[in-house]
Order: C-alpha cells, then sequence, then structure tokens
C-alpha cells in the first residue's frame, strides 16, 4: 500500500516563501498599523521581506514539506 502523502499547512504557506537555495524569507513585523509612533526612517527599514533565523527554520520547513 501506498505511502500517504503529508499536507502543508496552508497557514505556514501564506507568511513564508523559499528562495532559490532554501532559505525562508518572511514579512517584517511591525508594519500593519499605529505608524505615527514611528520614524521615518522605521517605516522605511520595514520595507521587503526578511530571511527567517537558522534556529526557526526547521520548523518552517516541517510545515510546509514540499517546498
Amino acid at each position: 500500500m501506498a505511502k500517504q502523502k503529508l499536507k502543508t499547512k496552508r497557514a505556514a504557506a501564506k507568511r513564508y516563501l523559499v528562495t532559490g537555495k532554501g532559505r525562508i524569507k518572511v514579512g517584517r513585523k511591525g508594519k500593519r498599523h499605529i505608524f505615527t509612533g514611528k520614524s521615518r526612517k522605521t517605516k522605511r527599514q520595514l520595507k521587503g521581506m526578511m530571511l527567517l533565523g537558522p534556529a526557526d527554520e526547521p520548523m518552517a520547513k516541517s510545515l510546509m514539506p514540499y517546498a
């Protein structure tokens, strides 16, 4: 009997992006609301995505088995 396929956690698939080398990219925290209390420099540095730390990468990869 064939082994069952693993399901991807859809919440993780929406939050994480896998690079060509297999690293995990994730959106930055702190850029949803309350911008009046943040400086212009802080808001500018919140642009883009960042790489997930090496301690958290195994957890993210386990949620997306085929990524």
